[in-house]
């Protein structure tokens, strides 16, 4: 890797997070998500160190840098097996949306305490009816005095049960139209009519998945973040680096997997011959390295973009990271299992549970074949067929 891919500031912020994330590593998260519990130690050591906050502004005690920055954060925590997916979710949608269009009130509530780790907020879009369809949410929010009423639904909801506050999305009414428009704003997770549930998984992760129930929730005026009628600018504000985080948070993934499976094919001896030299095992192995590096210049390519404020390149590049890293994600976990056999399967090893977690890189935030429609449709030209 050069300084023409990656600044040294960048090269030393990858060497420093990742002896974190060996100190840690896959065994620590493996013991917290078979106690239930939150991975806190790392959080808050990630936070001690910089690196929760490392995109948020310096003012605000962030450490001015942007997505990129985080995005390194959290690859490299994925690649010592010790990922942090709430990041995806804190700093980078939450912090993100709040730094670039909340009220100076709100950044100075909330910006300190997500950067130094004592806040955690957790977002809201996803809802049962609407799946990728964001022009059929039903939350809506609407006046009543000075304050808001907010009803709907969430679903697939990440660390609600530790986040002090949930960035909701839903939509208000334009008086001049009569026509629903995207809306953001801040629920505090103990208000009146706020209830949540968990979902019961299959994917064994340290952070639980909810259903969110808002019933005629009362907010104060200022619990909207920025201008009413910004609506889908200030959205993608925060889901561009979704798809950015989303994107490291799988390559991490699959540096980890590739890993293990290097070790073990250095390692084992079948006919007096350690099973890497044969190509069988050898090029798979390769192709799957060769395939994330190749999504990870993608992601730092969108990431660039964000940070330098094209919101419209940054968009494409965003959706195409995410889609080359979830591909490569579930190619390289499942190399790395077949390289392993039957040993692959074991607790052992550790590689089993990323079977299923791989997949999630293919389906959230927003599923590759919505991908492909975007593509087709915003860089291609091509029409819809819906």
């Amino acid at each position: 890797m050069t300084t023409l891919i990656e600044s040294e500031e960048h090269q030393a912020l990858r060497k420093a997070v990742s002896a974190l994330g060996k100190r840690y590593g896959r065994d620590y998260i493996t013991q917290v998500i078979a106690e239930g519990r939150y991975p806190t130690e790392l959080w808050q050591d990630a936070a001690k160190l910089g690196y929760l906050g490392v995109n948020l502004p310096e003012e605000y005690g962030g450490g001015g840098g942007g997505i990129a920055e985080l995005s390194i954060v959290l690859e490299e925590l994925g690649a010592s097996g010790a990922p942090l997916l709430m990041l995806v979710v804190s700093p980078a949608i939450c912090g993100t949306v709040i730094a670039r269009f909340g009220t100076e009130d709100q950044k100075r509530t909330w910006l300190p305490g997500l950067a130094d780790g004592t806040k955690l907020m957790a977002f809201g879009i996803t809802e049962p009816d609407a799946g990728s369809n964001s022009h059929r949410i039903t939350t809506t929010a609407r006046r009543d005095g000075d304050d808001w009423l907010l009803t709907g639904r969430k679903v697939f909801i990440s660390g609600v049960d530790h986040a002090d506050a949930v960035l909701i999305v839903g939509r208000t009414e334009d008086a001049r139209t009569g026509k629903l428009k995207p809306c953001l704003f801040i629920v505090p997770r103990d208000a009146d009519g706020f209830s949540r549930s968990p979902i019961d998984m299959e994917l064994s992760a340290a952070e639980k998945q909810w259903e969110l129930v808002l019933d005629d929730v009362r907010l104060p005026a200022d619990a909207l973040v920025g201008d009413e009628d910004a609506g889908l600018l200030q959205l993608f504000a925060g889901l561009n680096p979704e798809r950015v985080m989303t994107a490291a948070f799988a390559i991490g993934m699959g540096r980890y997997a590739v890993g293990k499976a290097l070790e073990y094919a250095r390692e084992r001896t079948v006919w007096k011959t350690p099973i890497g030299a044969h190509q069988a095992i050898a090029h798979p192995l390769a192709q799957a390295h060769i395939d994330l590096e190749l999504a990870r210049l993608m992601m730092q390519k969108a990431a660039l973009l964000y940070d330098a404020g094209d919101d419209i390149g940054a968009g494409e590049a965003a959706n195409m990271a995410k889609y080359a890293a979830g591909e490569a994600c579930v190619r390289a976990v499942d190399q790395a299992v077949h390289t392993l056999g039957g040993n692959g399967l074991t607790r052992e090893f550790g590689l089993a549970s990323l079977i299923v977690g791989a997949r999630v890189a293919r389906i959230a935030p927003v599923s590759r074949e919505m991908i492909l429609n975007y593509i087709s449709h915003q860089t291609l030209g091509l029409p819809k067929s819906y």
